[in-house]
C-alpha cells in the first residue's frame, strides 16, 4: 500500500470509472454512464486511491454532512483488493465524519464484505435492534 496514493476530492474522468466499476462487476452503475458521472460529481465526498497515475480505488459519501451520511461505494481494483486501501478509504471517511450521529452503509451479505466492515468497526444494523428497509 505504500505506493498508492490516496486524494482528496479529485473527480476522475469517466473512463477510469468505468474501468473501476466494471473490474469489480458494479455494472449497474456502467449501464448509465452520464448518471455514473453526475452521482459521482454531486457526491458530498469522494476519496480517489492511485498508483502513480492508475486509478485503483473509490470512496464517495452523500448526506447532509451535519446529522446523516451515507457511505455509498467503497471500490478497489480486484488486483489491488486485501492490501489495505478499502481499509485506509474507511478510516478516513469515519475519522472525517466522526461527529456525524448516523453512518450508515449497505452492502451485500456475504461473509468477505461482513468481515470487512466489522473489522473496519462497523456494526450491523441489527446489534441497534434497527432494520433497514428499500425499494
Amino acid at each position: 500500500m505504500n505506493k498508492i496514493i490516496i486524494k482528496d476530492d479529485i473527480k476522475p474522468s469517466i473512463d477510469e470509472l468505468i474501468n473501476l466499476y466494471e473490474d469489480v462487476k458494479w455494472i449497474a452503475y456502467t449501464n448509465d454512464v452520464k448518471q455514473l458521472k453526475d452521482a459521482i460529481d454531486n457526491s458530498l465526498k469522494v476519496w480517489t486511491a492511485w498508483d502513480v497515475d492508475r486509478l485503483v480505488g473509490l470512496a464517495r459519501v452523500i448526506g447532509d454532512d451535519y446529522t446523516i451520511i451515507y457511505i455509498q461505494d467503497i471500490l478497489i481494483l480486484e488486483d489491488y483488493q486485501n492490501q489495505g486501501i478499502g481499509s485506509k478509504l474507511l478510516k478516513l471517511i469515519l475519522e472525517q465524519y466522526k461527529s456525524i450521529r448516523q453512518i450508515v452503509l449497505m452492502t451485500e451479505n456475504t461473509e468477505k464484505t461482513i468481515r470487512f466492515y466489522q473489522k473496519n468497526g462497523m456494526v450491523k444494523t441489527s446489534e441497534y435492534n434497527c432494520i433497514t428497509f428499500m425499494k
